[in-house]
């Protein structure tokens, strides 16, 4: 009987945060990984490290023809994709302000549509691969003060639910606990601020192939931590329209 290949994993927002903790413990299970992010020192550091594994895939994924230029690269590198962990997205928040137009226009594009466009180029890989998962991560992107209701994750839930629907594949949502004010701790590390750990819970949670995984609030900072200076002001609004405070999920 012959030694299984590899797992092929596409991981997008793998820049920071839980992204890059991510990345790593993927890495460590021996598995090839395309990594997606604006963070380019991150992926070469990766790649240096695990020479053989990381295909770094840089690019703004809310173009269409960079993700397809993307997936078509992986195709013609293994010819298929075994999971596909969508993380790329931002968080902007509304400081007790009616929160402009193109505030909610880049909080759609840089969340909803990446995800809609890296699942519809994505899933032909993924028919192809073995046992196919999709992971979608929700960050508090669409939460917006003061009401902090659930402005977005509809929409993406509702993408994965297509997805799986539609698709065939197994499919799992991975979401901050707003219900309580612990969120899921008891069955959550010791240490439930460090991304390194809320990678390896997720991923230990990805083997069962739930619907949900859910990650406690109080984790949220070391998840999704605030970006550099340098990378905010990057951004395609008015950095002015945002709080000071805007944590980035993983940059599309």
């Amino acid at each position: 009987m012959g030694l299984r290949p590899p797992r092929r994993y596409w991981l997008t927002g793998a820049g920071n945060g839980v992204g890059a903790s991510l990345a790593e413990a993927i890495l460590e299970t021996g598995a090839n990984l395309a990594i997606s992010s604006r963070l380019a020192q991150s992926c070469e550091a990766l790649t240096t490290r695990y020479p053989g594994q990381v295909l770094t895939m840089p690019g703004d994924l809310t173009d269409g023809q960079t993700v397809r230029d993307i997936v078509d690269r992986i195709a013609r590198q293994w010819g298929g994709l075994d999971t596909v962990i969508l993380n790329a997205g931002t968080t902007e928040y509304v400081d007790g302000q009616f929160p402009d137009a193109s505030l909610i226009e880049h909080i759609v594009r840089s969340n909803l549509l990446v995800a809609s466009l890296c699942i519809e180029t994505a899933s032909p890989l993924l028919r192809t691969g073995t046992a196919p998962l999709l992971v979608g991560i929700i960050s508090p992107a669409t939460y917006l003060p003061p009401s902090h209701t659930e402005a977005g994750n509809g929409g993406m839930r509702y993408l994965l639910e297509s997805a799986r629907a539609c698709e065939n594949i197994d499919v799992t949502l991975v979401r901050p606990d707003f219900d309580s004010e612990l969120g899921s701790l008891a069955d959550f590390p010791a240490t439930p601020g460090s991304a390194d750990e809320a990678a390896a819970y997720i991923l230990s949670q990805l083997v069962e192939r739930p619907r949900e995984v859910v990650l406690p609030v109080t984790a949220l900072a070391a998840l999704w931590p605030l970006p550099p200076l340098d990378q905010a002001i990057q951004a395609d609004i008015d950095p002015c329209q945002a709080s000071a405070r805007s944590p980035i999920k993983g940059q599309p």
